[in-house]
């Protein structure tokens, strides 16, 4: 198999190895004649394709030729460019055959929380409130680790480089993300540590926590204290001496949540990696768990797919808020709205922002709807969540980790090493990535171009649920355990 046609209706193949001009192509009983070399990942026409038609991949429309496209050329930047110029008028209509969240039937072993949530680590969660303060906190977790090595799965400092001379909504922004790790499920403690004189106070910071357990949260103010480190440490042997006695209990399937991420996409992503999260996400809604996509702007061109599996009218209009919401964003930046794809994206055969959104959105598979989540907002109800966010892979990963996910799985086509706070499993699209990158790789999808997905799931849902138990996914391993947060305003 050298090309890879996904529907009976597309006017384009994927090269699944490189083609050389001349090279004769067989698929679904035609035949093509390669015009020029083709990368592996890109397309290759089937068909003559006329000036201003639609060419066809995924069974949709990803663009219009912008010159005749002849059978066996090349399909790229050259010659394909996007649709997506006006916003379309948005009518409800259900698909009909979209799955909604089932009963469980399986468990797991979990941390079982106070507040009825379960978490899948027992970590320890460094917090400062202000960038300037992200040595000290650094400092803070290493002293920790030398007196207490074994206590917590591990010690995370959520370094970042706000909390002073913010204003109005990114204030705010930074506030939400940050009560959201002080209260996040896979916490076994944590300590807020606040300088004195920033925007983000730490006072308000506790205040806007809401409840929290006391033996698991500690609060410290730098400029309130005359040794710090000192006082950290007494704070760390508190939380380290209630940590000692947490163990993992049998939980129900339902209590396990998933973000849905994809970073360096190439074009196999929609092929491989993409299609089996879809599947896995089917099958943690089958037990009545939780799954969150994000990457608004990669919804841009697929968006119609998800709102015809919205489960009411009233879940469609805030997709649809969504959607128009974000694109607002662009207007009012004056940006572009449908240039996305990234030029990683493009050497990896991807073209247009429909190509990479109906690839992009396939995560979510054929699962309902449940609920739109603004950022910085908590799962609310079972099933799948679209979440407010962009397609910017740190953001929108620390994005779903703070709305409650207990892990994300993160699928890439080029390649990017970076995990979130919570464990972060890397999916390949294609082996040689696998290969050439086993330090920071979880699992190869790639291996989907020559088995059956039917057999590969069942190896994949292995090792995410030993992940989910406590083997440490890569980025845990290699120490990439990392937040972002999302900005929008003025810096004083």
């Amino acid at each position: 198999m050298n090309v890879l046609r996904l529907s009976a209706v597309d006017s384009v193949a994927v090269a699944v190895q490189p083609l050389i001009a001349g090279e004769m192509i067989e698929v679904d009983g035609m035949t093509v004649v390669a015009r020029a070399e083709i990368p592996t990942g890109h397309k290759i026409a089937l068909q003559d394709i006329g000036q201003g038609e639609a060419v066809l991949k995924y069974g949709g429309t990803i663009g219009h030729a912008t010159a005749l496209i002849t059978a066996g050329e090349w399909v790229h930047s050259h010659n394909l460019a996007t649709n997506l110029d006006t916003d379309p008028v948005y009518d409800y209509q259900p698909a009909g055959d979209a799955l909604a969240p089932g009963q469980p039937t399986e468990s797991f072993n979990g941390f079982q929380r106070a507040n009825g949530l379960v978490g899948i680590r027992n970590d320890l969660f460094i917090v400062p409130t202000v960038g300037c303060i992200n040595g000290m906190a650094d400092a803070m977790g290493r002293q920790f680790e030398r007196q207490h090595p074994s206590v917590f799965d591990s010690v995370i400092v959520t370094r970042h480089p706000y909390g002073c001379s913010q204003l109005g909504g990114d204030l705010e922004m930074t506030r939400l993300i940050l009560q959201d790790v002080i209260k996040h499920p896979n916490a076994g403690g944590v300590l807020v540590v606040g300088l004195g004189c920033e925007n983000n106070q730490l006072g308000d910071l506790r205040d806007s926590v809401g409840d929290y357990n006391p033996d698991r949260v500690k609060f410290l103010v730098s400029q309130q204290v005359d040794d710090e480190l000192s006082v950290a440490a007494g704070l760390l042997d508190e939380l380290a001496e209630v940590a000692r006695d947490d163990y993992r209990t049998s939980v129900p399937l339902s209590a396990l949540k998933i973000g849905l991420k994809c970073g360096g996409s190439d074009g196999f992503s929609g092929i491989t990696a993409n299609p089996l999260l879809g599947r896995f996400s089917e099958y943690v809604v089958s037990q009545g768990g939780c799954a969150v996509l994000s990457e608004v702007p990669e919804m841009f061109g697929a968006e119609q797919i998800l709102m015809s599996r919205a489960r009411d009218e009233g879940v469609f209009r805030d997709v649809v808020g969504l959607i128009t919401g974000f694109k607002d964003y662009f207007h009012r930046y004056g940006q572009p709205i449908y240039e996305n794809p990234s030029p990683g994206n493009k050497q990896g055969g991807i073209t247009t922002l429909e190509e990479k959104s109906l690839g992009c959105t396939q995560k979510a598979g054929r699962n309902q709807v449940e609920d739109v989540l603004s950022y910085g907002q908590t799962i609310r109800q079972p099933g799948l969540s679209l979440l407010q966010g962009p397609g910017n892979d740190m953001v929108s990963s620390s994005a779903l980790a703070s709305a409650g996910c207990q892990l994300v799985l993160f699928t890439t086509g080029r390649g990017t090493p970076f995990g979130t706070y919570v464990p972060t499993i890397k999916v390949s699209s294609n082996s040689a990535l696998a290969a050439a990158k086993s330090g920071w790789i979880d699992f190869d999808a790639g291996v989907l171009l020559e088995r059956p997905m039917d057999d590969v799931l069942p190896e994949f849902i292995d090792l995410v649920m030993h992940v989910v138990e406590g083997q440490p996914a890569r980025n845990e391993i290699n120490l990439m355990q990392e937040i972002a947060i999302f900005k929008d305003g003025v810096t004083e």
